[in-house]
């Protein structure tokens, strides 16, 4: 089983638009419920489904295969709950981890958040100068909860 143990973190100032070169991903969601939730997402040139389990703390299960792009952007466009997800990634390297910063656009634009995945739930680490409030545990910074619930309606 693949396991996923991540901290989420509002962002603050600028300081990391410097870092990382940004990549747009496309995401939608098969199913958004909060015991399995089944993601599409074109990252670039390549596509992935992905599985995760129900959170138990900061972890939870993760299962990821590749897609065919074809594939990819029909179930985007026919299969997945609307509106589809869009953001630019950017991967920092901070302290021996990587971190992802998530700028969002359309419904959820102004919406910026870092994540980080670790190798266990105690396991310390040095957060940037630019991370903010942990937000790991408010349900409404979980993707599939903005697609119902985008930002700008906050």
């Amino acid at each position: 089983m693949g396991v996923e143990i991540e901290h989420k973190f509002l962002v603050r100032g600028d300081g990391w638009r410097a870092q990382g070169k940004p990549v747009l991903l496309r995401q939608g969601y098969l199913s958004s419920h909060p015991e399995r939730v089944v993601r599409v997402r074109i990252e670039g040139d390549h596509a992935v489904m992905t599985i995760k389990s129900k959170s138990v703390g900061i972890t939870r299960g993760e299962w990821e295969y590749p897609l065919p792009m074809a594939d990819a952007a029909e179930f985007l466009e026919r299969l997945c709950e609307q509106p589809i997800i869009e953001k630019y990634r950017r991967r920092i390297e901070h302290a021996g981890f990587t971190w992802e910063v998530d700028e969002f656009l359309g419904a959820n634009a102004g919406l910026i958040v870092a994540e980080i995945e670790l190798p266990s739930e105690d396991t310390p680490f040095e957060k940037p100068e630019w991370v903010g409030e942990d937000v790991t545990d408010d349900q409404r910074y979980l993707n599939s909860n903005l697609i119902a619930h985008p930002f700008s309606a906050w």
